[in-house]
């Protein structure tokens, strides 16, 4: 496969990635289940791996949760929450063991011990303690920032409020699981969909009282910033919780080897059922905390733990429907409408059916009795028809040719990559011209990642298009506040507010401007590079009187897809026209490069040969965290060529020719001792 072929399906399921993201984290309404969105990660994971040159802000290697609720206020973890990398079988465990075993790079540890726990399906939080009192908690957040929902904490009784103890730390974060059993929930009648949504909905209660009202727990498992912490494992850690006063998980145990693990894992997954709270895998930790220490994190994610996740909940039930909805970049998706079934306690009535090529593949039909699988809070997925119990009138599902919302004629990009076409089909109807594409397009310029227009919701915009009131975005910036305020549920205050934040808007930084536009193919981190390299609107406005954008392929990261993309984007008139209006509206920040402080900031690596005392990992990492970068080939961009034993002639070569400098692992060391 060609570089750009690998970039194009690299950043299509960083897209996809990015969607996903919004609706479980935002939107707080997941779109797949857990196994197809973790082997979604997996698979990007995989690719950075294989291809050193493959980089996105949004890579789950670097992001944690989503950005936290404005409706609390934020405060910065002192230590980030990070998120755990997923494994589903055997395999995966041997490879997250291979893998520590060549980072430490030491033939001492032949057997690692590991502290194994039920990972319970619940809303992660962090407890800040001073001196034994309880400070505030807070949520995970996007792992940076987390809200702070300490009132809310205080009403459960899990949580001690003062700690006596000698031995208790100076200063700890204590951080857990808040979640609501599952014999307590089913007396909720039905006021959550389940008991995880149960406890991320009182938790955000902006009144107390009224999280005190449900029945919540907390579980204690590990800890953020500590000073004074007398633990050296996580056992010991465990043990000294209980006698704090914090309750753990009853199902922890310490096990060492792999196949143990999977005995476990099989052991408390016939158990699932029986539990009295949801679990929707098994965690496992390095033990001992000095190796923990060691091994440190990779971006995001501890290089020491790893989420053993469990198989999805399936149920029976009848299509009586297939409904088409129409996307922001036209993408037609089908939704089966089926029967309402209960699924793990959770009452289900539509299941994604993903593309034309799925229902074809599986030959799903309006009437049939087909199996739904569920994994985690989320919309479920048709697996597979029973085909015994198909009417014997059963006609196949017709796709449409056309576009439910405009009529316009479907097409079906050619993939590159596999040489087939692509299995999602989409409306031609470019720009702003399909009602449908233009109210998603609407709805994403208004986003949090775009303008972030508080007040601005997604049912806003349904209820403004409708009135006529807006039509292309620049009708934001020139609403007609008077009629606004005649409408139900507005006001002269609420009207007050929303001007007040659109006209925050006015002003916008460029790569979030590009951003906005809904350009397909061109998410977050594509909108920063083309900032970065175009610089201004005004460049980027010029563009529309070129037949030539090859320019852009002097961008590292940008391909032909995405200058495929945007040359589509120009040929469109309505788009032209929004540009032009925008441009005059609004203010528009040229790009800034940022710099930072350090000896190795700005500067670029590569490794050759056998180092000593410590792995590729390792050092790889010590670049990174003092602000360098880590590069694949020997180019003009490469600063420092870096050798160990028996390194590659081939590359000492082409770096002399290039006059790079090229230094030895004990020049290199003490390069990093002047940044300490």
């Amino acid at each position: 496969m060609k570089k750009k072929e690998i970039e194009k399906e690299y950043k299509k399921k960083i897209q996809k990635l990015i969607k996903l993201n919004k609706f479980y984290y935002e939107k707080n309404s997941p779109i797949v289940d857990d196994r197809e969105y973790d082997t979604l990660k997996n698979d990007i994971l995989k690719l950075e791996s294989k291809h050193s040159y493959l980089k996105s802000k949004n890579s789950p290697s670097k992001i944690v949760g989503f950005k936290p609720s404005k409706n609390f206020k934020k405060i910065s973890h002192r230590v980030p929450m990070l998120s755990l990398a997923n494994a589903f079988d055997q395999d995966d465990l041997n490879n997250f063991e291979k893998k520590i075993m060549n980072y430490l790079n030491q033939k001492d540890y032949s057997e690692i011990e590991y502290s194994a726990e039920p990972k319970i399906d619940g809303i992660s939080a962090s407890l800040s303690f001073k001196n034994g009192k309880f400070i505030n908690g807070l949520s995970r957040g996007d792992g940076k920032e987390g809200e702070d929902i300490t009132e809310n904490l205080k009403t459960i009784n899990d949580i001690p409020q003062t700690i006596l103890s000698k031995d208790f730390p100076s200063e700890i974060d204590i951080r857990g699981e808040i979640f609501i059993k599952n014999y307590d929930f089913k007396k909720l009648a039905g006021k959550f969909a389940n008991p995880r949504n149960a406890a991320s909905g009182s938790l955000r209660h902006k009144n107390p009282l009224e999280t005190k009202k449900i029945p919540l727990k907390f579980i204690a498992y590990t800890f953020g910033y500590e000073k004074g912490l007398k633990a050296l494992s996580q056992n010991d850690y465990l043990i000294k919780l209980k006698e704090w006063g914090f309750k753990t998980n009853p199902l922890n145990k310490t096990i060492s080897k792999v196949e143990n693990l999977m005995k476990n894992y099989f052991e408390i997954e016939k158990k699932r059922d029986q539990l009295d709270f949801d679990i929707d895998g098994i965690v496992y930790k390095v033990n001992d905390f000095s190796l923990q220490k060691r091994l440190g994190n990779v971006a995001n994610a501890p290089r020491w733990a790893v989420a053993h996740k469990f198989s999805a909940n399936s149920g029976i039930s009848i299509i009586e429907n297939i409904e088409i909805q129409v996307g922001r970049t036209g993408a037609l998706t089908p939704v089966a409408k089926i029967k309402p079934i209960n699924i793990g306690g959770v009452v289900v009535s539509n299941a994604t059916l993903h593309n034309e090529e799925e229902i074809t593949r599986k030959d799903i039909r309006i009437g049939d009795t087909v199996v739904v699988e569920r994994a985690g809070d989320v919309i479920p997925r048709v697996i597979s028809v029973d085909l015994k119990k198909r009417q014997k009138d059963s006609k196949k599902f017709e796709f449409p040719i056309n576009c439910p919302s405009c009529g316009s004629k479907t097409i079906k990009d050619f993939n590159l990559t596999t040489k087939k076409e692509d299995a999602v089909r989409r409306c031609s109807n470019e720009g702003y011209n399909c009602e449908k594409v233009a109210i998603e397009k609407i709805k994403h310029f208004v986003s949090k990642d775009a303008f972030n227009i508080e007040g601005f919701g997604k049912k806003i915009v349904e209820n403004f298009w409708n009135l006529k009131l807006i039509k292309l975005p620049q009708d934001i910036f020139n609403l007609d506040y008077s009629k606004i305020e005649n409408l139900d549920g507005w006001g002269k205050q609420s009207v007050a507010n929303l001007r007040y934040s659109i006209n925050l808007k006015k002003k916008i930084t460029f790569e979030r401007f590009i951003f906005a536009l809904g350009i397909r193919h061109i998410g977050l981190e594509n909108a920063k590079l083309i900032s970065k390299n175009l610089k201004s609107l005004k460049n980027f406005l010029s563009l529309s009187n070129k037949k030539n954008f090859n320019e852009l392929l002097n961008i590292d990261g940008i391909g032909e897809t995405q200058i495929n993309s945007i040359k589509n984007f120009f040929l469109n008139n309505t788009n032209i026209k929004v540009l032009n209006k925008l441009e005059k509206i609004l203010t528009v920040e040229d790009a800034k490069i940022q710099k930072t402080d350090g000896l190795l900031s700005n500067k670029t690596f590569m490794l050759t040969g056998k180092l000593e005392g410590i792995s590729r990992a390792e050092a790889k990492s010590l670049i990174e965290e003092n602000s360098g970068s880590i590069i694949s080939n020997v180019s003009s961009k490469l600063d420092y060529l870096i050798i160990g034993k028996k390194p590659t002639k081939r590359k000492i070569d082409t770096a002399k020719e290039l006059k790079i400098k090229i230094i030895t692992q004990k020049e290199w060391f003490n390069m990093l001792k002047k940044t300490s």
